[in-house]
C-alpha cells in the first residue's frame, strides 16, 4: 500500500515495521513478508513503474533499521533467476544503497525521516557509553546515559551491543550483565526490548562466530544467566534460534563440589551463619538450586539429626541467602532424578515426600509451588508421585505437628497452635502489656525458624488496629537478637506479598506498610536492601 503513496506514507510504513519487529511480528515472519514482496515485484511493476527501486529502498531501510540481517540479501539472491525483478531489487539494494558511503544516513532520510538523530549516530552514542561504562564501572552514570538517549524503541540496540562487548571482553561480562539487570529492574529498558536485543544477536550469530569462535556457547551462557537472574523470560529464551539448555559448565561442576563441602561442614558445626557467609563468597546465586539439591541428597543418606538440620537450614536460608525460586528449582531437580536416587537410597521416595512437605509446613514453599513443580515433572514419574504424596500428607488433620516431629525436631507445637499463641501474646501486648513479658512469651515459643510469623502478625495487627506500638515490640526483639534479621525480612516479605488482599479490609494498608518499612529501616531493625514492591507508593523519596 505504501508503494503507491507519498514519501510520508513510505516513511510511516518503515517506522511501523521497525516498531512491530519482535514485539508483535516475529523475525521469521518479517523475512517471509519481504520474500513474498520480492516474488511479486514483477507484477507490482506493471502498476507502479518504479516498484523495483522503492522495494529495494524498503529492503535497505530494513537492514539499516536492523530488522533484517544483511545475510538475507546474499541468501535470497540464489532464489531468483537472472533478469527477474526480485534479483534486480536485491542487487540495487546492495550496490546502490548499502555499499554507498554514509549509506545509513542516506537511506534513513530518503523519505524525509528523522532530521534530528540518525540510527548511525545513536549506535555511535551507544558504543561510546558502553565503552565508558566498561572502563569506569559507574552503573548509575551508564543508566543515566541510556535514559538520556531518549530512544526507548531502540534500546534493543543497547542490549545487543552490550552482549557483543561481553563476548569480546570476557572480563567485562560481570559489568555488562549487572548493567542490563539494573536497567531492566529500574524499567529503563523494557522486557520486550531486552528480548528483542537477544533476538537481534541470535539473528547475526552465524556472522559473529567468524570473529568470536565461541559466540554461540557464550550467548547460551549469557541467556541462561539472564533467565536465572529474572531479567529475561525463560519462555523467550527457549524460543531463540539456537538450542537453549542449562550449561553443564566447569563453573557448575566446581560449585557442586563446593556445595558438598559447605553442607558437610554444616552437619559437623551446625553453624548457619557460616553457610550464609560461604554461599555469599561463592557469588553464584544462579546456582543456589544446586546447593539445595545437594544438601537434601547428603541428608537423606544420614541420620535423622542431619535431616532435621537440613530442613532448618533451608528455612533459615530462605529470603536472606536463597530465593524461593531457587529452592523450588532445587526440589524440581531433586524430584526429576528421583528414580536414580531410589536405586542408592531405598527409602528415597518417603524421605523426599517429608522434605517437600516440611518446606510447606515451615512456610518456605506455598502449596501452589508444589503444583508448579508437579507441572514441570514427567507425568507418571516417581517425582510426580512424590509431589502428590506430599500434598496428600499436608491435607490430613494435625499434619503440621506430625511433619515437624518426623525427624525428632520441632518444638512440639502444631503450627496452628503456634499461630494462636502468637496472636494472643500480640493482643495482650497491644492492650497494654509489658514489653519484657511479650519478648519472654516469644522466647518460650521456642520456634526461632517461625519468628517471621510474629513479624507478619504484628505488622498486620498494627494496620488493623491503627496501633504502631506493636512496632516497638519488633524493634526490641531485634535489638535483643530474639528475632533475627532473616526472620524480620521474611516477615516483611510475607506482608508485602499479601498486601492486595489486606487492602480489601484495610484500605490504607499499602500506605501504612510503606511507613512501617521506612520506620524500621531508619531505626536499623530492617535491612536497607529490602525493596518495597512497585505497586506500593513510598511517601518519601
Amino acid at each position: 500500500m505504501a508503494l503507491d503513496r507519498h514519501d510520508r506514507e513510505k516513511e510511516m510504513a518503515a517506522v511501523l515495521l521497525s516498531a512491530l519487529y519482535a514485539d508483535v511480528v516475529e523475525p521469521e515472519q518479517l523475512a517471509k513478508g519481504f520474500t513474498r514482496l520480492l516474488e511479486s515485484v514483477d507484477d507490482l511493476a506493471l502498476d507502479i513503474p518504479d516498484a523495483v527501486d522503492i522495494v529495494a529502498l524498503f529492503l535497505a531501510r530494513a537492514v539499516v533499521d536492523d530488522i533484517l540481517p544483511p545475510a538475507f540479501l546474499s541468501k535470497s539472491q540464489k532464489d531468483y533467476p537472472e533478469g527477474s525483478g526480485g534479483l534486480r531489487v536485491l542487487q540495487i539494494c546492495e550496490k546502490s544503497y548499502l555499499m554507498a558511503p554514509l549509506h545509513a544516513e542516506i537511506v534513513e532520510r530518503r523519505w524525509g525521516g528523522s532530521t534530528r538523530t540518525t540510527v548511525a549516530e545513536v549506535k555511535k552514542k551507544i558504543d561510546e557509553l558502553l565503552n565508558e561504562y566498561v572502563e569506569s564501572g559507574d552503573i548509575a552514570e551508564a543508566c543515566r546515559c541510556i535514559w538520556e538517549l531518549n530512544v526507548p524503541f531502540f534500546h534493543h540496540e543497547v542490549v545487543k551491543k552490550a552482549l557483543i562487548i561481553a563476548m569480546e571482553k570476557r572480563n567485562a561480562e560481570p559489568l555488562i550483565t549487572s548493567l542490563l539487570k539494573e536497567s531492566a529492574g529500574e524499567g529503563i529498558i523494557t522486557s520486550s526490548q531486552i528480548s528483542k536485543g537477544f533476538a537481534r544477536l541470535s539473528d547475526i550469530l552465524d556472522d559473529l562466530v567468524l570473529d568470536i569462535p565461541h559466540a554461540k556457547e557464550m550467548l547460551q551462557s549469557l541467556t541462561w544467566k539472564a533467565t536465572e537472574d529474572g531479567w529475561l523470560s525463560a519462555s523467550f529464551a527457549k524460543s531463540l534460534s539456537f538450542e537453549f539448555s542449562l550449561p553443564n559448565s566447569q563453573e557448575a561442576q566446581i560449585f557442586k563440589q563446593q556445595a558438598t563441602v559447605i553442607a558437610q561442614e554444616y552437619f559437623l558445626s551446625d553453624d548457619i551463619a557460616e553457610v550464609v557467609r560461604s554461599l555469599e563468597e561463592l557469588a553464584a546465586p544462579e546456582l543456589h538450586h544446586i546447593f539445595v539439591k545437594k544438601l537434601i541428597l547428603l541428608a537423606m543418606d544420614r541420620k535423622n539429626r542431619e535431616k532435621e538440620m537440613a530442613s532448618i537450614l533451608i528455612s533459615s536460608l530462605y529470603f536472606e541467602a536463597i530465593t524461593i525460586d531457587q529452592i523450588a528449582k532445587g526440589f524440581t531437580l531433586l524430584l526429576d532424578s528421583a528414580e536414580d536416587t531410589a536405586l542408592d537410597i531405598p527409602d528415597a521416595a518417603n524421605q523426599m515426600t517429608l522434605f517437600l512437605a516440611r518446606t510447606v509446613v515451615d512456610d518456605v514453599l506455598a502449596p501452589l509451588y508444589l503444583r508448579e513443580i508437579d507441572g514441570q515433572l514427567k507425568e507418571g514419574s516417581l517425582g510426580a508421585e512424590i509431589v502428590h504424596m506430599a500434598l496428600s500428607i499436608l491435607s490430613a488433620r494435625h499434619a503440621a505437628e506430625r511433619i515437624l516431629r518426623c525427624w525428632g525436631g520441632g518444638s512440639g507445637w502444631a503450627i496452628d497452635d503456634a499461630k494462636d499463641k502468637i496472636i494472643r501474646l500480640l493482643e495482650e501486648f497491644e492492650a497494654g502489656g509489658v514489653l519484657a513479658e511479650a519478648c519472654q512469651c516469644i522466647r518460650e515459643l521456642d520456634m526461632p525458624f517461625f519468628h517471621h510469623e510474629v513479624v507478619k502478625k504484628a505488622l498486620t495487627m498494627a494496620m488493623e488496629k491503627q496501633n504502631d506500638r506493636l512496632l516497638n515490640l519488633l524493634q526490641e526483639c531485634s535489638n535483643e537478637g530474639l528475632i533475627t534479621t532473616n526472620q524480620t525480612l521474611k516477615g516483611f516479605g510475607r506482608v508485602m506479598d499479601n498486601l492486595d488482599d489486606l487492602a480489601l479490609d484495610i484500605p490504607n494498608a499499602k500506605e501504612k506498610f510503606a511507613l512501617y518499612v521506612q520506620q524500621a529501616k531508619s531505626e536499623g531493625w530492617l535491612k536497607a536492601s529490602f525493596v518495597v514492591g512497585s505497586a506500593i507508593n513510598m511517601p518519601y523519596a
